[in-house]
């Protein structure tokens, strides 16, 4: 694979031998130019190894103007010229007797990889590949003293609402790996735990609509991996962060690095202390039979999240022989936080005078910790990308959550009452995984592989003592995959056909009312890619894959949480798996300043999740003053609908109209279709039959701009715009959200200064409307207020360019098992 020879040349590069010094040695200098552009390469790469004494190797990379000049040992020697996206250019048996110009080397892009290949090569924040997009995060100042949530926020296609909810082409039933598995990282819960988790420790995010075989097959709505840090450059390297923000925000890390001939020491520390106040508000009004108004309730809640995380990961890989390496590493991160929820009810008559107040103090504090030990074995063969990998990983998480809720109307202490809540959940994960790659002749290539994931769930929710509230909910996932795939490469035409296999093992027990669920199947998802290369800068790809999404967690859990008793979220544990097929057909085009991509995709799913409101049945009763009221409890909860079809359109688009100014642009339309119905029994206990046949249409688009101020000053600018959508009881409204950041480089480029805003005019709220029979509501949620955020980071013995240059290149590949 390209990307693994540069990972090599860059390593040998930097090897010394004491013998080579005291030979004599001639100069050997040279231009590298992109052929389709005839612009010079700036940090291509070129190596030379002696053929008569394979010790001899020596290499280097290309200034601004494409040129590079080298010292050598005379003699024969193999020369390869490198760059990322474009072919390898090898000229054998090289002599080298004097000074030697070798002129002008023309390199072309590649698409003889197939799948893997970078087809558009950038050095920007975002690269397009033939079935991914590539998020490089150290270029990308606006999350310096972030967290992963806000990297993700900062993906084209990606977007994340208030809550932490990850959404790929709007689609949530998406799948976050971590370099390339299922991650004990990843905590319980994911969207919890991308909010903690730092964003200095990412290295890039590579985002797959419509994934091959050699994938999982969760995720109805695509892929989304996580590639975290790893140094390879020789000898002691690294960098250290350390940022301060308002609202209160405090972070500090490291990743240092320490490689040798014979091993590569790898780490990243990180401390950090956030404080994210946040609030919402729900305003409901309540209506009888006959359809006049009953009461109004206006709910408004305020939070104030603190966190302090400390995370570590730390390892090893050691080079066993040439062609042979073996990768150890471990993971710890440990949170403690506490959320005090404060929810005011303001309760109306049906005229809208106000009745009373009702307050409800819900103080939260929370522990986490989570460890991870991975292992992976990489065996290269003699033949170019003829590799096996072996990958083994064992995590454990732990997430206690204890509440005090405090309740009263305001002005009335006889009317305190007090409730306690527990929900302590803890997780056990276990990975086995291996691929094989076989190269097959020039142009093809076969795979196979396995994967084993077993996980073991058991959350304990409790509210005071014998409450119906409380429950044992035990979640048991035992899941085995086998794939193939085989891909060929004709002309100008190529393909990739792949299918996977199942088998499914899902226990969903509610041991508190002896509820045991048992669900074992097994599913085919075949996957295909077709690619045309209609010239050197312009290609077609159509694919298919089919894909699954499993409930978990809060999906499943049947109480979760309890700071509000009107309004309650809760899981169902009978929902089954839905089933998607995807559609895609995408087309790239490259000219000399723009690289243009877009697809028209579809996705059908079978047994869709989708979110509903409903009256519970219960009530909650009041007395003031001798009045006393009854307020109807509303459920939020999942259910399985019959039918999704949803189709879109996507761009994506890198201009540099000027070499001071790079823009990135990403638009995505679609247009979403249920069709079901259900029905539930109200407060009356009539049986209210809804039907969720529904057709909205929504879209959302994101502009990046950097411009190079004066003086060197980065600055970039991030608009996003989500457009409101409708559904089967309400409507979901627009929301527009702008970061801002200014970057300088200081002490001879070894170091940055990064300042963001995040949120700068305070918009980024989740609003909804909802309309029942007998209520309807509006209402907003604001996770975090602006963050403002100032960054300095140091690097040592390395510098800006060669780090940037490492964040494109291929880093995690060897986890997901690609050649």
């Amino acid at each position: 694979m390209r990307l693994k020879k540069l990972l090599s040349a860059l390593t040998i590069i930097l090897i010394s031998y004491s013998g080579f010094a005291q030979m004599a040695k001639v100069s050997v200098s040279g231009k590298i130019y992109e052929k389709s552009t005839n612009t010079p390469l700036e940090f291509a790469t070129v190596v030379l190894r002696n053929v008569e004494n394979t010790d001899l190797v020596t290499g280097g990379v290309t200034d601004e103007k494409g040129q590079f000049k080298l010292d050598v040992v005379k003699g024969i020697y193999d020369i390869s010229y490198e760059f990322i996206s474009l072919k390898t250019v090898v000229v054998k048996n090289k002599a080298i007797g004097s000074n030697s110009d070798l002129g002008i080397i023309y390199l072309e892009p590649d698409v003889s990889q197939l799948q893997e290949v970078v087809l558009i090569a950038d050095v920007s924040t975002v690269e397009f590949k033939l079935d991914k997009r590539v998020y490089n995060v150290g270029q990308d100042m606006m999350v310096k003293g972030g967290t992963m949530s806000d990297v993700l926020n900062n993906v084209p296609s990606v977007t994340v609402d208030p809550d932490g909810t990850v959404a790929l082409r709007g689609n949530e039933n998406v799948r976050i790996l971590i370099d390339g598995r299922p991650s004990g990282l990843a905590g319980i819960n994911i969207a919890d735990a991308l909010k903690l988790l730092p964003a200095d420790s990412v290295e890039k995010v590579e985002v797959i609509t419509n994934p091959s075989a050699r994938y999982d097959a969760e995720g109805g709505g695509g892929i989304i991996n996580i590639v975290l840090r790893k140094g390879k450059a020789q000898g002691i390297n690294g960098s250290i962060i350390a940022s301060v923000g308002d609202p209160a925000a405090y972070g500090l890390s490291s990743n240092i690095n320490f490689r040798s001939e014979a091993f590569n020491l790898f780490s990243n520390f990180g401390y950090n202390y956030r404080d994210a106040p946040g609030n919402s508000s729900t305003d409901a009004q309540y209506f009888n039979n006959d359809g006049t108004t009953n009461s109004f309730i206006y709910e408004d809640r305020t939070n104030q999240r603190l966190n302090r995380t400390f995370n570590a990961n730390y390892g090893i890989d050691l080079f066993l022989t040439k062609t042979a390496s073996w990768t150890h590493a471990l993971t710890f991160s440990k949170e403690s936080g506490s959320n005090p929820d404060n929810v005011f009810f303001n309760y109306y008559d049906a005229d809208f005078n106000p009745t009373y107040v009702r307050n409800r103090l819900n103080d939260q504090i929370s522990k986490e910790y989570s460890i991870e030990y991975s292992s992976i074995f990489t065996k290269q063969f003699e033949k170019e990308d003829h590799k096996l990998t072996a990958n083994v990983a064992f995590s454990k998480n732990q997430d206690d959550e204890n509440s005090i809720i405090y309740d009263q109307i305001i002005g009335d202490p006889s009317t305190l009452f007090t409730d306690v809540t527990i929900n302590n959940q803890s997780q056990l994960r276990n990975l086995l995984q291996a691929d094989y790659v076989l190269p097959i002749g020039e142009d093809a290539r076969f795979e196979a592989g396995y994967r084993g994931n077993f996980q073991d769930n058991l959350t304990d929710f409790k509210v005071n003592e014998n409450s119906v509230f409380t429950n044992l909910l035990e979640y048991k996932e035992y899941v085995n995959a086998f794939y193939a795939q085989y891909g060929s490469k004709y002309n100008k035409f190529s393909y990739f056909l792949g299918l996977r296999w199942e088998d499914s093992n899902i226990e969903v027990n509610s041991i508190t009312v002896n509820d045991y669920n048992t669900k074992k199947y097994n599913n085919f998802f075949p996957s295909a890619t077709l690619n045309y290369e209609i010239n050197d800068d312009t290609n077609v790809t159509l694919s298919y894959s089919k894909r699954i999404n499993r409930p978990r967690g809060r999906f499943l859990n049947p109480f979760s949480s309890f700071s509000s008793n009107i309004n309650i979220f809760q899981g169902n544990p009978d929902l089954d798996p839905s089933y998607t097929n995807v559609f895609d057909l995408g087309f790239l085009k490259k000219w000399d300043r723009l690289t243009f991509n877009s697809s028209i995709y579809l996705n059908i799913t079978d047994n869709s999740f989708e979110f509903i409101r409903k009256e519970s049945g219960d009530f909650v009763t009041t007395d003031v003053d001798g009045v006393v009221t009854e307020t109807p409890v509303i459920i939020s909860t999942p259910i399985n609908l019959a039918k999704e079809y949803r189709t879109g359109f996507e761009m994506n688009a890198n201009y540099t109209p000027y070499k001071w100014w790079r823009l990135n642009g990403n638009f995505n339309f679609y247009r979403v279709e249920n069709q079901g119905d259900y029905s539930y029994i109200n407060f009356q206990g009539d049986e209210v039959v809804q039907n969720f046949d529904n057709i909205a249409s929504t879209w959302f688009t994101r502009l990046t701009s950097r411009v190079t101020l004066p003086y060197k000053i980065d600055w970039q600018t991030n608009v996003t715009f989500n457009a409101a959508q409708k559904n089967a009881q309400g409507k979901r409204l627009d929301m527009t959200t702008v970061n801002l950041s200014f970057s300088k480089d200081i002490l001879k480029d070894k170091g940055s200064l990064a300042l963001n805003v995040s949120d700068l005019f305070n918009t980024r709220k989740r609003r909804n409307t909802v309309d029942l029979n007998n209520v309807s509501s509006y209402s907003e949620f604001q996770w975090r207020q602006r963050q403002i955020t100032l960054a300095f980071t140091y690097r040592f013995n390395k510098n800006k360019e060669r780090e940037t240059q490492r964040n494109n290149d291929g880093g995690g590949d060897e986890m997901m098992g690609r050649p």
